[in-house]
């Protein structure tokens, strides 16, 4: 259980520190550009753990899987991680890095039309939490100086998506894997923003000596290492622990960014993050509850009668 705890931090850690280096990217490099180099490169340094997974799991894709992997890398990489990119930098760090951690309040509302994963009572409550903690970050009566219109509604739609994104993997992973179904939907997203940059006769190679060690930070620790290490959370433990990495990441994000980046942590900030956390918490705890009651179900121990009370989460 220690190296889960451990695996969880180091998650944590390099997924806290996304935002910032993309902001210090993203100020000389182009946004379609940096995403595409980030989720190739991350792609493809998951890649050898992702042959090594279908090979375990003697997995076979025939093209209705690529097909569906083509349009789970479309969502994941091509509009969620695009319109993430673009958001950063037009907000402040700080907002970003909170922002985006209330995708799985859009995964709920997804997973109840998608997926057949009923919106319970429990579940409406961390959306309200959610959504308040929304309005207190973005504080739209006021606007945080750094923070724009523009930037706000660009992060949003990146959770919205993201939140899609995690949904459609939901029902695929069974039979991808998780590390190989993340490594190929990266690297075939990634190709189709390279043909719609080429398109828009935007930069791709341009800049990157410049920036290298950025890039390769990006790619290879932020992208490859922390989703690794996310799946050896996952691996040593369950989805719910995992994702607890998730809910340290807003605490840690900010801090780097005013210690790095010089951003401002006002009232509001610190009311939005902690009711996102709330939100988180009440999110992963039901998370818990279902998974419990799912392995009391097919272990025959759960009584009859009470199976009607509870309800599949994500």
């Amino acid at each position: 259980m220690k190296k889960v705890y451990i695996y969880i931090f180091l998650t944590a850690f390099l997924f806290g520190t996304m935002e910032v280096s993309l902001k210090l990217a993203g100020s000389s490099m182009d946004s379609f550009q940096l995403t595409f180099l980030r989720f190739m490169i991350g792609g493809l340094f998951l890649l050898p753990f992702a042959l090594l997974e279908m090979k375990r799991n003697q997995t076979k894709l025939n093209l209705k899987d690529i097909g569906y992997l083509f349009l789970v890398g479309i969502v994941g990489v091509s509009l969620s991680m695009l319109f993430f990119q673009l958001g950063v930098v037009r907000c402040n760090a700080s907002t970003a890095s909170v922002l985006i951690c209330i995708n799985p309040i859009f995964t709920m509302v997804f997973a109840h039309f998608i997926a057949n994963e009923r919106f319970n009572k429990r579940k409406a409550v961390v959306l309200v939490f959610g959504i308040l903690g929304i309005i207190f970050m973005i504080r739209p009566w006021d606007m945080q100086a750094g923070n724009t219109g523009a930037g706000i509604v660009l992060l949003l739609l990146a959770a919205l998506f993201f939140g899609l994104y995690t949904v459609m993997g939901k029902l695929s992973v069974q039979k991808i894997g998780l590390i190989a179904q993340t490594s190929i939907s990266f690297i075939l997203g990634s190709t189709i923003l390279l043909i719609i940059i080429l398109f828009m006769h935007r930069p791709v190679i341009a800049g990157v000596v410049d920036n290298l060690g950025m890039v390769v930070y990006i790619s290879i620790f932020v992208t490859g290492f922390g989703y690794y290490f996310y799946f050896g959370a996952i691996k040593n433990s369950d989805a719910t622990t995992g994702s607890i990495a998730f809910f340290i990441k807003p605490c840690i994000a900010p801090v780097i960014a005013v210690i790095i980046l010089g951003d401002m942590l006002l009232w509001n900030t610190f009311v939005g993050i902690g009711l996102i956390l709330v939100a988180s918490y009440l999110n992963i705890r039901e998370a818990k509850r279902a998974q419990t009651t799912e392995t009391r179900v097919s272990d025959g121990t759960l009584e009859e009668k009470g199976e009607g009370d509870y309800n599949r989460s994500n």
